[in-house]
């Protein structure tokens, strides 16, 4: 039951950013451009607004293209930083829930803390607005490094084990943003081979071409959903990175989880009797989220929705 009232705040993000301009619809279309020219994306209290072009890859999972995303300085920097601590990356273990070394992945990766410097600082706080989830949902920066060939079989970012998914570490993961540091000349693609849609045509990887797939352009970012608005786990959600066949592959990773890591509570704004259990309550009243989310909002955003004196 609260893995499904969190989740809501997935579905809020559509409601509440450009992303909510795509129309359900248009599910079974091709991809098209979500301009965000003129729209503000997140919230203005964190300073760090983004403003750019969303293209809407996919509905099953749900699949976002952030253009330009992240400046080539900022790309170099990320790469900077973790150059001096690569190691073989490794896996989750689905029973114990504890990193293991595996063959499905055999990139190099390096972990970057929250609020590593100042630079890092602001590009979290651009994730936490285009997501409209807070800093203390967000794990680290992870940094990975791909070439000649290396590769990530396809996989599910949710956790199959109880460990990682309980509320002391945040719950599921709901949302991953995949940052692109570098421009891969062949392969290194992100596919996702049960999304809703496929590509065609020329200048594809045959490992590309089993889905939708992604190329990494330097900057761009991909974000997509792991759990389906009710909070049960997308079986969509499935990605991979594809070998990387000419030219160096270098990313940046910003998992995002339901609740947040540490158990912290939620906040409780207002008088016992009529208050808000969340800070967003009152930019969702603001978007009409009393009407659209009924249940949800009158339990936990009372004093934004005006049901209660």
């Amino acid at each position: 039951m609260v893995c499904r009232k969190m989740a809501f705040q997935v579905s809020a993000v559509l409601l509440l950013t450009i992303l909510s301009l795509a129309v359900a619809s248009e599910a079974a279309s091709t991809s098209h451009v979500i301009t965000g020219s003129g729209h503000t994306v997140g919230f203005g209290e964190l300073k760090e607004e983004w403003r750019g072009e969303v293209i809407h890859l996919s509905w099953s999972p749900r699949a976002f293209l952030l253009k330009g995303f992240l400046s080539d300085e900022e790309c170099e920097h990320i790469i900077a930083k973790a150059k001096p601590r690569m190691v073989k990356s490794s896996v989750v273990d689905n029973a114990s829930g504890k990193s293991v070394d595996s063959e499905i992945r055999t990139s190099t990766g390096a972990w970057l803390a929250k609020g590593e410097d100042e630079i890092i600082s602001r590009i979290e706080k651009r994730v936490a607005q285009v997501t409209m989830i807070p800093l203390e949902n967000h794990e680290g920066l992870q940094v990975l490094h791909y070439h000649d060939g290396q590769k990530y079989e396809p996989h599910y970012d949710y956790f199959h084990d109880p460990v990682n998914a309980s509320p002391e570490h945040g719950g599921q993961r709901v949302v991953t943003v995949l940052m692109y540091l570098t421009t891969v000349e062949e392969g290194g693609e992100t596919v996702l081979p049960h999304a809703d849609q496929k590509v065609s045509g020329e200048g594809w990887s045959e490992c590309a071409k089993r889905g939708l797939a992604v190329k990494p352009v330097k900057g761009d970012a991909l974000m997509f959903y792991s759990l389906k608005p009710d909070g049960s786990n997308d079986p969509a959600s499935l990605h991979g990175s594809c070998p990387t066949l000419k030219g160096d592959k270098w990313s940046a990773t910003k998992w995002i989880h339901v609740g947040p890591i540490g158990g912290k509570k939620a906040v409780s704004l207002g008088t016992p009797e009529c208050h808000d259990s969340m800070e967003q309550c009152t930019e969702w009243a603001f978007f009409g989220e009393c009407e659209k989310n009924p249940g949800y909002m009158r339990e936990n955003c009372a004093r934004s929705c005006k049901t209660c004196k």
